[in-house]
């Protein structure tokens, strides 16, 4: 596909929890910049609620969370729960972060596209999200 054709979705990213560390979600927010997709960053300290609504207001196709307190279960399973609330099942869900390997089915059963960990390229999170289809099955 050449590069005017390739799809660029919108894609918000957002750090839920108390969490104060936002680098690797800064650096990934620039990368997928970089990359040609428009990119909105919530910042720090960001409800489910909260981020589901600027997907809302955003008009966001994806929202990655950069999670790194342990509390990726329950802040994943309210993000979708309220995603799918909304009607919203078509924005898919990645996330980045200090993710057990155990727990990383579960998210992905859950409905999350997919998981990156520490040291994940760049390239492959902007290849990971051009490559998903748009919407949910």
């Amino acid at each position: 596909m050449s590069e005017a054709k390739r799809r660029r979705p919108r894609v918000l990213i957002a750090k839920p929890g108390l969490d104060g560390h936002d680098r690797g979600a800064k650096v990934i927010a620039r990368a997928l910049r970089d990359g040609g997709m428009e990119v909105i960053y919530t910042g720090l300290r960001q409800s489910p609620e909260q981020i589901v609504g600027a997907a809302a207001q955003e008009d966001a196709e994806v929202i990655g969370l950069s999670i790194l307190s342990g509390a990726h279960l329950p802040i994943c399973r309210r993000v979708l729960d309220l995603l799918r609330e909304r009607g919203m099942e078509s924005v898919r869900l990645f996330v980045g972060g200090i993710i057990p390997a155990q727990d990383i089915p579960e998210l992905k059963r859950m409905g999350v596209d997919d998981v990156f960990l520490p040291g994940a390229r760049t390239e492959d999170v902007i290849r990971a999200i051009e490559a998903v289809p748009e919407g949910r099955s």
